[in-house]
């Protein structure tokens, strides 16, 4: 069986207590997991600025053709994986065994961290707004004549990283281009994504003493925090108010992605339906970028009813099918707490699960083995008021919200993503002034389509640097 051990800037270290990682389903054990310390973490904290110093002592240029390079093998390679090694294939199937993810999304989730490697040089200029990457290097120089300055604030960043959406860790790969070191903390059932991509890059080139992995439960979370300056952080609506408006933390939970669909284009809402649906249900509805709310002024019971006989016919497949659609829920009673908490707010006046009349016999709940999987879900609402209105789930679920144009903006409540279809002047403006919008999508844009020259939740150099003013004499 793999074991997984504790990266210490690169150094293997086991630890006595260690963690299993077990397969959904039947609970085999998979891969063992050494676990780490707050102690351990927070004597390794004072090798930090090492991590920056090996780094810088690469040019960027360079580190962004490893970071390709490490995108090649990550996809194609077999590395490294603790005490054994890991085909493209073993990877798939034990990340897949562990978080419930078919294996068709494993697969997707893997193109889209090598596509973001690979396209690195034009993200970094897109975060960096064009600016010369010697100034991130040498923390100064020149823009159009004028002394600038950028000084990072934390020689590396701290992330701790979730097991439901292995999608997210392509947010973090800029950092090592940056010239600035990892401390990850992976999530407990998806440690597959953090140590395949470590060990290629340190296939490519990138040192050993830039990174460094501690694998383990809720207090070694808080030992990243309390021990790096920038942190990075993936967890529910709590986790966000907690670290809201603390600088060195960036908060990534629920994104309450919606559709809004304006009066002058409502009367074809048919033309979208495939824009609806998809935003709903890639990737299982896992993902912030999902869409969780679709709000127009009329025909919100046809919308309703539309997507919901789209997803009547989906059903748990084994995750090595080729056409499974369902993530499993791996954690015991989550998904009975969810649907419980649905069926609960269903009680409200105007609220209709428009997906029951659809399922036939078939429960929301689908117990399979060990695994609990939801079934698609569509809820209608009559008006903004119901609590169901702005609710989010990890599975693919969405209110159709009734409500007028003129008061969707200030309804919606905060939007990590919001597609508006509508050519209305007047309306687009108010969208564009709407500050609790995050990412503004004009037009039949599915949610879930990101460009990755545009960050959708934060900027990895606004986080990251500060920009101060500088100026030189000569001596």
């Amino acid at each position: 069986m793999l074991h997984l051990p504790v990266l210490r800037w690169g150094a293997p270290y086991e630890s006595l207590e260690v963690d299993e990682v077990v397969h959904f389903s039947t609970g085999e054990p998979i891969a063992t997991v050494s676990r780490a310390n707050g102690g351990l973490i927070q004597r390794d904290a004072r090798n930090a600025p090492r991590a920056r110093d090996v780094l810088r002592a690469i040019p960027i240029e360079d580190l962004i053709a490893r970071a390709g390079h490490a995108g090649q093998l990550y996809m194609t390679a077999t590395l490294p994986m603790g005490n054994g090694t890991q085909t493209p294939d073993e990877f798939v199937r034990a990340q897949s065994a562990s978080t419930g993810l078919p294996e068709r999304m494993c697969r997707a989730n893997m193109q889209k961290s090598a596509f973001v490697l690979a396209e690195m040089r034009a993200i970094l200029e897109s975060l960096t707004r064009g600016l010369s990457l010697d100034v991130l290097s040498n923390g100064y120089g020149e823009e159009r004549g004028v002394p600038i300055s950028y000084q990072a604030q934390s020689p590396v960043v701290g992330l701790v990283l979730p097991s439901n959406s292995p999608g997210v860790h392509a947010l973090w790969l800029p950092i090592i281009p940056l010239q600035i070191g990892l401390v990850l903390k992976p999530g407990p059932q998806e440690p597959w994504t953090p140590y395949r991509m470590t060990e290629a890059f340190y296939a490519a080139g990138v040192p050993r003493e830039a990174i460094a992995i501690y694998p383990g439960g809720a207090d070694v979370g808080a030992a990243v925090l309390d021990s790096v300056a920038r942190t990075i952080i993936f967890g529910g609506q709590a986790t966000v108010d907690r670290y809201r408006g603390n600088p060195g933390v960036q908060p990534h939970g629920p994104g309450f992605s919606k559709i809004l669909i304006g009066d002058d284009q409502v009367d074809r809402w048919e033309q979208f339906l495939d824009v609806m649906v998809d935003s709903v249900f890639l990737n299982s509805g896992r993902g912030c970028i999902n869409c969780s709310g679709i709000w127009a002024s009329r025909h919100t019971r046809a919308i309703a009813d539309a997507i919901a006989q789209r997803l009547a016919a989906v059903a748990p497949l084994p995750p090595d099918h080729p056409d499974a659609s369902l993530a499993a829920f791996t954690v015991p009673g989550v998904a009975e707490a969810i649907s419980r908490s649905i069926d609960a707010d269903l009680q409200a006046p105007g609220v209709t699960d428009v997906t029951a009349r659809h399922r036939g016999d078939r429960p929301r709940l689908v117990k399979a083995g060990r695994a609990d999987y939801l079934l698609p879900t569509v809820v209608h609402c009559d008006s903004p008021g119901a609590a169901i209105a702005n609710k989010e789930y990890m599975f693919p679920f969405v209110t159709v919200v009734e409500c007028p144009e003129s008061k969707m903006i200030e309804a919606i409540g905060p939007t990590l993503v919001c597609s508006a279809i509508t050519c209305n002047p007047a309306f687009r403006r108010t969208l564009t002034d709407a500050v609790h919008i995050d990412r503004l999508n004009i037009g039949p844009v599915p949610t879930t389509q990101l460009n990755w020259r545009q960050p959708h939740e934060g900027n990895l150099i606004d986080f990251l640097f500060r920009a101060r003013a500088f100026q030189t004499a000569g001596l």
